[in-house]
């Protein structure tokens, strides 16, 4: 009991403590002029995954990498199939040809250099300087691209309207609080939802790596799921898309970075990578990645369709991670039938459907 309290009251602190950080961070960039598309891309994007840094950094700390480690990959995988494709079965996701052109790219090749950079099984001082370098050299160089196209210095936020009520954090200390509150929140929850989640681990007698990619990996995605789930609701599709590519970003460059520059605190010379991570989920959420391509390529959106098929993709993942955390002698079989029919049966058939809509594209340019 005092177990579940603990990792009951560490989730509500990553919670709070994100919305107060997002909140904060996000008035403030708009303040200084910044795009609503580059703000959702990086304040808000990074906010929600503020749970990430503060449980994978304080997990490699404590000496718990593969903890860290899951949790960043199991995000990540969490953020593209369960986020996006619940998002888009809500409502169809029209995406910006910003996020097509520069930012799935950019997910795209951050994935393959984590993955290259762990092909020696461990993430040294070298590689997490060089992610949080690359980190902070992309968001740079984000904000001076938008603050050059919006020709805006430092703005103030637009006055209320008259009978419209002003809102209570539009000044600059109520501002710099709430970012203040967070990060005071999120550190003791991540705190209180570590050492809950390796106690249920030990106490199920499950890996912390599998605990890592499903528990932690959806209770820290919680921000990212309200995030993208009300700006879908609302009609804002391309925040809803962009705050999770900016997510999985800073997973991969800021989290697993931080994380591999602060285990040297725990005695371990080097932020260690789990082998059936580095042979099984390192390539799940490759695979996830690049799956996003195809999809807004095809008349740039997520359709209702792709959303339940990526949310059926998730599920079949998390369903083998238990098997084969149980040893379950379904598991190979379950592996064969997702990878020998079902994975190429859904490209025959996206292949199929970006066919039919060329046609159409070609028969109505050519309409007269």
């Amino acid at each position: 009991m005092l177990t579940l309290l603990l990792f009951v009251a560490g989730l509500a602190g990553l919670v709070l403590g994100a919305s107060a950080l997002v909140r904060g961070a996000s008035r403030l960039a708009l303040r200084l002029g910044l795009s609503p598309l580059v703000v959702g891309l990086t304040v808000v994007a990074f906010g929600t995954s503020a749970p990430q840094l503060a449980v994978s950094s304080g997990a490699a700390a404590a000496g718990q990498a593969a903890l860290a480690v899951g949790n960043v990959v199991g995000s990540n995988v969490f953020n593209v199939l369960f986020i996006l494709g619940l998002s888009a079965l809500i409502t169809p996701l029209a995406v910006h040809r910003q996020v097509i052109r520069q930012e799935v790219p950019v997910m795209i090749g951050a994935g393959l250099l984590v993955t290259a950079l762990g092909w020696d099984g461990s993430y040294g001082l070298f590689d997490g300087a060089l992610l949080v370098l690359l980190l902070i050299g992309y968001t740079v160089f984000l904000v001076v691209k938008s603050r050059a196209d919006n020709g805006a210095t430092s703005v103030d936020l637009p006055l209320p309207a008259a009978g419209e009520a002003a809102a209570w954090d539009s000044r600059l200390p109520f501002q710099i609080a709430l970012i203040g509150i967070g990060l005071v929140l999120l550190v003791a929850g991540s705190q209180a939802f570590v050492s809950a989640a390796v106690q249920v681990a030990r106490t199920m007698g499950v890996s912390e790596v599998v605990i890592g990619l499903t528990i932690v990996a959806a209770g820290t995605s919680l921000p990212e799921v309200g995030a993208s789930i009300m700006a879908s609701l609302k009609g804002e599709r391309d925040i809803a898309v962009g705050n999770v590519i900016g997510s999985c970003v800073f997973n991969l460059l800021g989290v697993l970075g931080v994380s591999a520059l602060v285990a040297p605190l725990s005695g371990q010379a080097m932020l260690l990578l789990p082998p059936e991570v580095a042979g099984f989920d390192l390539w799940v959420m490759l695979a996830a990645f690049l799956a996003c391509l195809p999809v807004l390529l095809t008349n740039r959106e997520i359709a209702r369709w792709e959303g339940g098929l990526f949310l059926a993709y998730y599920v079949a993942y998390t369903s083998y991670l238990v098997l084969a955390a149980q040893r379950h002698v379904g598991t190979e079989a379950f592996a064969d039938a997702m990878f020998g029919f079902f994975v190429p049966l859904s490209v025959v058939t996206a292949m199929v459907l970006w066919s039919r809509r060329r046609q159409l594209v070609d028969q109505t340019r050519r309409w007269p």
